[in-house]
Order: C-alpha cells, then structure tokens, then sequence
C-alpha cells in the first residue's frame, strides 16, 4: 500500500474507487466498507483508494470535554489498512479551514479534483463538508455531472451492537476488553517503551517491564489486571504474559503505572519498544493485606493468564 500526505503530489489513479473516513479502529465495521472497496476496484481494474485525515476532526472542531482519545495511532491505521489489501491511503489535513468547506465545495473543489472518483463507496452514516450537511443524497445528486458512481453500505450489526467506534471506547474504558475486540475484529493494543521501574516485582518472583506509552492520544483501557501476549522490538517470538495497570495499593503507591509480567523471558530490556495486545480482564488491581497475599493471587493470575 502507497501513502500519500500531500494532496497536491497524487498520481493519476486508474478508474479510482474511494472511500472516506477516520476510520479509528478499522473495526469490524469498517472493514465490511474496506472489503466491498477492495472488491470493488478489483472488479474494475481499478485502484482502491482510503481518504483519511490527520488529526481527528474531533480534535479540530469539537471542544475540550469532547477531547477524543485514539483506537489507533496513525502508524497503526497505515498498518491496518495495508493488511486489508488497500491500494493507496490518502492522509489529508484536517484543518479548521478544511471544516469550513462547504459540502458542495467539498465534492466539487476537493474530490473531484483531486481523485476524479470511478466510484464512491460510503458508509450509511458518512457526512461532510461544513456542518456536516453532506451525505450519500448530496453525492447521488452530483454523481451524473462529474461522472461517478456512488455506493452506500448500509449499517452492520454484530451480536445486535451496532459497531462503532465510540461504543468500542466505551467497552475499553469500562475494561470490557474482550467485548472491545469482538467488535474490533483483533486484540487491542498498545505500544510503549520499557523504562526503570522500581524493581520491586523481581524480589517476589514476578519481575515487569514497566511501560512509557508513546503516544498519549491513545486509548489506555481501564485499570486492572489483564491477561495479554506480548510482542518485543527486534524478538520475533509472541510471549504471553499478564498486566497491572493502577498504582499498586499493597505498596501505597499513588502514581499509575503500567508494568508487564512477560512468562518465561529473563533478557534485559530497557529503552526497547513492546507492543501489548489484550485479551481479557482477570481482575480489578486491589490492596493486599501482606506481599505474601499478594504473591498468591499472582500465582492465580498466571495461571488464568497462561491459556
């Protein structure tokens, strides 16, 4: 897949089939789009096109209390996308001048002249322009003058949820991760860099990597103690391994860290970049009433991590 951040510099796309989002997550919901896209272009002998923006628009355009964290940093929606058999990314700007653009203006001045669309392919909910008064009608009415066809996919259902984002936020944020990645279609993770700890976990027997998250728009699900594999720059092996996320109450901490029991790995790690992919929740973090307590329910943990 080819990645273009300059809207001025796109090649000619051949009989270019496109689709439009944010796109954060690429959820199950989203690929039902990706998918007829792919298709689509391939049915053509066209080129499937993504058009994304860098930063959320809610980011530009909403206010602080709408502050949105992040499913997917952009290195990750790249990655995503190109596993799903995207032709090209587009990552537009996203501008408060780009969010004055009329929606007319948006189709005539800013897709068509850009892409010259074969095909449009949208989600039912899909809205732009100025107001976000665009939508697949506006299209429709436009597609005879400028030659185009437009394709709506309609809503998707899984498990009777309707797939979105905003719920998949919620689940992660109530630490119902395993609901979060039926809906994702994947495990969600995060990366982070493994910095100086305190040191304490390797005196009882379950030494951590503690994490620096690095970028700090991504979503963190909610505190606690998860069970996750774990994938570690340069190591092409996957490790299984359990989670804390909190302040570690039995030590009468009250700063949150994030610290990774990685199973059966001894090496030294410091400065390397991990990525954390979880699966589900084993518990909330608690205090104990002695390390030995603690240790215990360690133990458990693994156990429950281990499968």
């Amino acid at each position: 897949m080819k990645v273009h951040h300059n809207i001025l510099e796109l090649p000619q796309f051949e009989r270019a089939v496109l689709t439009i989002g944010t796109f954060d997550g690429v959820h199950l919901g989203h690929r039902k789009i990706i998918e007829q896209l792919v298709n689509e272009a391939k049915g053509l002998n066209g080129t499937s096109i993504v058009l994304t923006f860098f930063p959320h628009p809610k980011h530009v355009v909403g206010n602080n209390s709408e502050a949105v964290l992040l499913l997917n940093t952009l290195e990750e929606k790249v990655n995503l996308l190109s596993e799903a058999g995207v032709d090209h990314l587009v990552v537009t700007p996203f501008t408060t001048e780009f969010a004055e653009l009329s929606a007319e203006n948006y189709i005539k001045e800013f897709l068509i002249k850009s892409f010259h669309p074969y095909t449009l392919i949208i989600g039912y909910d899909h809205r732009f322009g100025k107001n976000r008064i665009g939508d697949f009608n506006m299209l429709e009415k436009y597609s005879s003058e400028f030659g185009y066809t437009v394709m709506e996919v309609p809503e998707h259902i899984l498990a009777h949820i309707k797939i979105s984002s905003t719920q998949i936020r919620k689940q992660l944020l109530l630490g119902n991760v395993e609901q979060a990645n039926a809906l994702l279609g994947y495990n969600y993770f995060f990366s982070g860099i493994v910095i100086d700890g305190e040191k304490r976990g390797r005196t009882i027997g379950f030494p951590t990597a503690n994490l620096s998250i690095l970028d700090n728009e991504k979503l963190i699900p909610a505190e606690g103690v998860y069970a996750v594999d774990i994938k570690i720059e340069g190591i092409n092996i996957q490790y299984k391994g359990m989670m804390n996320m909190g302040t570690k109450p039995t030590f009468d901490g009250y700063e949150k860290n994030i610290e990774v029991n990685i199973f059966d790995f001894a090496e030294m790690i410091y400065g390397k970049k991990i990525t954390v992919f979880f699966k589900f929740k084993i518990r909330d973090e608690i205090k104990f009433d002695s390390v030995d307590a603690l240790v215990m329910q360690l133990n458990d943990d693994r156990e429950k991590a281990s499968f």
